[in-house]
């Protein structure tokens, strides 16, 4: 018999009293954590198999099942945790890559927390956001340098293609693969609704949602999975994906598992063939080769569509957005090392990039230092949890944020950091059939909607608050903003000043 090393990190505890047998909980796991006994008439479970979901727990009608963290544990050793114990057991068993999903969840500071909004008083009135005007409608692509007008006085329209919002944030780039086809539909509904974007992520878009191209933000990457030229037209916005915060300086991977049916077919690749994508790019190696991709993507849809180039938060990220702002591109979208993923290597998910509020402030204060902030917008992510770190990123001089985890949460992701597995409980990151049926869209992208309008509302209200009426005169406003339990060179790269100054 051989060892086991590793002791379950989860344990299922079962309330007898309170267990009816009724079975659901072994109907509802995926990873057959429950199963019956029929001898016993009774329930029992493998906590080996629990990777703590909580779908059991949410649908037991009884309340009879709770899942804890097993207590069991290891000599106690400040320097060899019993995680990094686990790691190299499981590293010596197989041999392979760790792989993990979802942000990086080690304990990093997080600049976010850190930081507090200002607020008006006496001699700058707040304003009521329920009774007088509030502008939350944000505009991006690139400003132009003047105002220009004909021999007759009237205004010459001289403005780039543009993406107009309704509020400043947008769903970030997920794939159809990575997430169901109902996930999918739930994002491109819900923003069609809102107002807003939506990114289909590496891989194409399936036909269905072609009727949803005003609102979908469509994505190359170094693969070219399901690029096209109708894929090009049927978006707002073309997204080149240089890297992205989970995985910065590496390529992209879906299993040939979850390469089925339309998905082999969105993706122009054979069924049960791994999506690889090359680290680089293979045609860019410069800014000048960005640069002409940037401008054959432009010529490939006449030149009204903006180009976004998506770049990882990493430690030389101003003098590279600095680049990309002079090559065209109408806007930059930077990913934070907490950004999610569908799968990522473990080490380097937990130990590659930065924080996406040093890599903002960085980026913002190089581009106005060069004169060229109006060249481009920012659009940044990776772990923006709610309506303030949207409003603090605004501050602190993003145009407008990209939403990944924050969404699939909304949709019933319980984070339980599996989604490379592909039996997602709750038929977000998953290709089965009978998983993908449990998120109705019609229920998830109402939830979407829900949740941004409640954003929204907090938005403005903090707005208020601080005697600003609309999210240009937020964005970059740096006064608004105090820091708490920061060093004087973290203050510094943020460009704010501390709590009591």
């Amino acid at each position: 018999m051989a060892v086991n090393y590793i002791y379950p990190e989860y344990e299922v505890v079962r309330n007898y009293d309170r267990c009816i047998v009724c079975r659901v909980c072994e109907r509802q796991c995926a990873n057959g954590v429950h199963e019956y006994l029929p001898d016993l008439n009774k329930m029992t479970c493998d906590d080996s198999k629990c990777v703590n979901c909580h779908r059991c727990v949410a649908l037991c009608p009884t309340r009879a099942l709770k899942i804890v963290k097993s207590d069991n544990t290891y000599k106690e050793n400040a320097n060899w945790s019993n995680k990094t114990i686990n790691e190299i057991y499981r590293q010596a068993e197989s041999g392979g890559v760790l792989l993990s999903s979802m942000g990086n969840p080690e304990n990093y500071p997080i600049y976010f927390d850190k930081i507090l909004l200002n607020a008006s008083q006496v001699t700058n009135p707040s304003i009521d956001p329920l009774r007088e005007p509030m502008e939350t409608k944000v505009f991006l692509g690139a400003k132009p340098k003047a105002i220009k007008r004909d021999a007759e006085g009237k205004l010459v329209d001289n403005l780039t293609p543009h993406l107009t919002l309704s509020m400043p944030v947008m769903f970030s780039a997920m794939s159809y693969g990575s997430i169901s086809y109902n996930a999918h539909e739930s994002l491109a509904r819900a923003a069609k609704e809102l107002g807003i974007f939506y990114n289909t992520g590496e891989g194409g878009l399936h036909e269905d949602f072609y009727k949803y191209g005003d609102h979908t933000i469509v994505q190359v990457a170094s693969g070219r999975f399901g690029v096209h030229p109708d894929y090009l037209s049927s978006g707002v916005a073309i997204e080149i994906k240089m890297g992205q915060g989970a995985k910065p300086g590496i390529g992209g991977h879906l299993p040939g598992t979850k390469i089925v049916g339309d998905i082999s077919k969105t993706r122009m690749i054979p069924e049960g063939t791994d999506a690889i994508s090359p680290a680089p790019h293979h045609d860019i190696y410069s800014i000048e080769d960005l640069r002409q991709l940037v401008y054959s993507l432009k010529e490939a849809t006449d030149y009204k569509k903006p180009v976004i180039v998506k770049i990882a938060a990493v430690h030389n990220v101003a003098a590279i957005a600095s680049g990309i702002a002079r090559s065209g591109a109408d806007i930059i979208a930077i990913d934070g090392f907490r950004g999610g993923t569908g799968a990522a290597p473990t080490r380097i998910r937990d130990n590659v990039g930065i924080p996406i509020e040093l890599a903002l402030a960085s980026v913002d204060k190089r581009l106005r230092d060069e004169g060229i902030r109006d060249n481009v917008s920012l659009v940044v992510g990776g772990s923006i949890r709610s309506s303030a770190d949207v409003v603090k990123a605004v501050a602190l001089g993003a145009d407008c944020v990209y939403i990944g985890t924050a969404a699939l949460i909304a949709l019933g992701c319980h984070l339980c950091r599996s989604c490379h597995s592909g039996k997602c409980n709750w038929g977000i990151a998953t290709q089965v059939p009978s998983l993908v049926k449990r998120l109705n869209p019609e229920i998830g992208y109402k939830r979407l909607v829900n949740l941004m309008n409640a954003w929204k509302h907090e938005i403005m209200e903090m707005m208020g608050g601080m005697g600003i009426n609309s999210i240009e005169a937020l964005k970059g406003n740096r006064l608004m903003l105090r820091g708490v339990g920061l060093n004087e060179k973290e203050l510094e790269i943020l460009g704010i000043k501390h709590a009591g100054e």
